[in-house]
């Protein structure tokens, strides 16, 4: 299990998949993104796994998407449409998965973390879906998770302006299982991934299918708006606009077209 962008480590039943582009804030470019997506399948095959645990290591999970990537797409674009297929695969990962998050994990870093089953948060974590800021939309599920773990409201907050919530705010609304500090948020991932592997398995898949299908009642549909908004925004100009000034290192000029 050799791979560019991500570091899979094995122990036992319980495997870590560690995002790797360090130099580029874990930013989830098309890479990352189908490395991770094929490493998480390949251990969803291994009989030896059981329980699955995805970091980004000790300084930040996911700045969110590869922006210099993303800036020239158009929509519908081969290459974007490849990136979403191989996300859509992540989640359809049948084992159970923790993830343990040290610092930024926003946009789709936030979104990676949300299509996870357990979330543990370092106490310097930080939530977000700042997609607005660059003309978009969440693609990968965001308005559609957050609406369903923290209703509405929050949602519509966290969306419409682009702001973060800190570990301890995340917490207190559910959007994570628990807060530690950072030093400790891989350990306590790991020692909840044992006590979970310890379960008779085939209560543990049909545990894990059961409570999905509760949460994501009506999700696929607002999956596949949500998706279809996303693709559309690459054809304005806004889009354009908002990821060049990002590049560029400048406040944004929006002319809502």
């Amino acid at each position: 299990m050799n791979y560019e962008n991500v570091i899979v480590a094995k122990d036992g039943a319980i495997a870590v998949v560690t995002l790797n582009r360090p130099q580029a804030l874990n930013a989830l470019s098309y890479g990352l993104v189908k490395d991770l997506s094929l490493a998480m399948q390949e251990l969803d095959q291994d009989a030896e796994v059981r329980v699955i645990v995805v970091t980004g290591g000790d300084k930040v999970f996911a700045a969110g998407a590869d922006i210099k990537e993303m800036a020239d797409k158009g929509p519908f674009d081969p290459l974007i449409l490849e990136r979403l297929a191989y996300r859509d695969k992540i989640n359809k990962i049948s084992k159970p998965v923790v993830a343990a998050v040290i610092g930024f994990a926003l946009g789709g870093g936030c979104e990676l973390a949300m299509s996870c089953d357990i979330i543990v948060a370092a106490e310097n974590a930080r939530f977000g879906q700042p997609e607005v800021n660059l003309g978009i939309i969440p693609g990968s599920g965001g308005t559609q998770r957050l609406t369903h773990l923290l209703g509405k409201h929050r949602a519509m907050e966290l969306v419409l302006t682009g702001d973060m919530l800190n570990a301890n705010d995340a917490e207190r609304l559910g959007l994570v299982n628990r807060v530690v500090p950072a030093e400790l948020c891989l350990e306590e991932a790991v020692n909840i991934a044992r006590k979970i592997a310890a379960k008779p398995q085939l209560a543990v898949r049909a545990a894990k299918e059961a409570v999905l299908k509760s949460a994501n009642t009506g999700l696929d549909e607002g999956l596949e708006f949500e998706r279809k908004a996303f693709y559309l925004l690459f054809a304005s100009e806004d889009r354009s606009e908002g990821m060049q000034a990002f590049l560029e290192k400048r406040k944004a000029e929006f002319k809502g077209k």
